[in-house]
């Protein structure tokens, strides 16, 4: 009992109903995130035209496509996971199913959390981005971050099931259909993004020798200064990744806080005596 992981400070019986809570919890929140598309739609129909609806309609149409193949995905997750739990607990009731399993219990709790904010930040930033407010880029990072918060879930998901199983089968089905739209989201806003930029483009007709070559010197240093600012930038990610692996369960030590043994030195190559020599 004393070496079992006591990472969540709940009871055990509670393990069970959090789980519950937290996949229904992703499901109203990613239901949410499908009407809050809907009405930014209809709001970008009645102030916005040419261009610029085009490209906010077709990116909110991938984003309700990838709102929709998440959706289907967590239903079949909630399944799976209520096959694993009916043909494994035997004799023993949910809850003392979920407690001896605290640390599958506890990844598929983490998974689903992760899903539910990826859903909820993708369509913050999609609102941004209608209004303008916001930048191409933020919705490009939130699709890969639902495609990896998915994968985690399924990940979760699948320790536990049957090879053969079929909801697993459709699980697999899924994470691919999720893992497309996302692909579809940021394709989407790409090609969008080239089009305000195309529409937008600079005119320097009326510009003079001189104040051609100041501007040219200008954005030379701006140039240099994104330069510096992109590799310092890239630093601090990759610190961030580090920090992030660290606590979401890559440490090398014990929970107490003792560091692992070292590993024994290697037994030096011994060299072969020399012959004795005869008199």
């Amino acid at each position: 009992q004393d070496l079992r992981p006591k990472s969540l400070d709940i009871k055990q019986e509670e393990l069970g109903d959090m789980v519950e809570k937290e996949m229904a919890s992703t499901s109203e929140a990613i239901e949410d995130a499908v009407r809050r598309i809907e009405e930014m739609m209809s709001q970008a129909r009645n102030e916005s035209s040419g261009v610029k609806l085009e490209v906010n309609e077709r990116i909110l149409n991938s984003c309700t496509d990838l709102m929709k193949a998440i959706r289907l995905l967590v239903l079949v997750s909630t399944n799976l996971q209520k096959e694993i739990v009916e043909s494994g607990r035997g004799a023993a009731t949910t809850q003392e199913f979920y407690a001896k399993n605290s640390r599958w219990t506890e990844g598929l709790i983490s998974a689903s959390k992760a899903v539910g904010w990826g859903a909820t930040q993708l369509v913050e930033s999609a609102d941004r981005v209608v209004l303008h407010t916001g930048k191409y880029e933020e919705l490009i990072v939130c699709s890969h971050e639902i495609a990896a918060s998915t994968a985690q879930l399924v990940a979760a998901s699948k320790v536990k099931a049957e090879k053969s199983s079929r909801n697993l089968i459709r699980l697999q089905e899924c994470s691919r259909n999720v893992n497309e739209m996302a692909a579809n989201v940021v394709a989407s806003t790409k090609s969008g993004q080239e089009q305000i930029e195309e529409k937008d483009t600079m005119d320097f007709s009326g510009m003079s020798l001189i104040k051609l070559k100041k501007e040219e010197m200008e954005t030379q240093v701006k140039v240099l200064e994104l330069e510096k600012r992109l590799e310092g930038e890239r630093v601090r990610l990759g610190e961030l990744r580090k920090q992030h692996y660290a606590l979401a369960g890559g440490y090398d030590a014990a929970e107490d806080g003792e560091a692992k043994p070292a590993p024994a030195p290697r037994r030096s190559i011994l060299k072969k005596p020399p012959l004795a020599q005869k008199p």
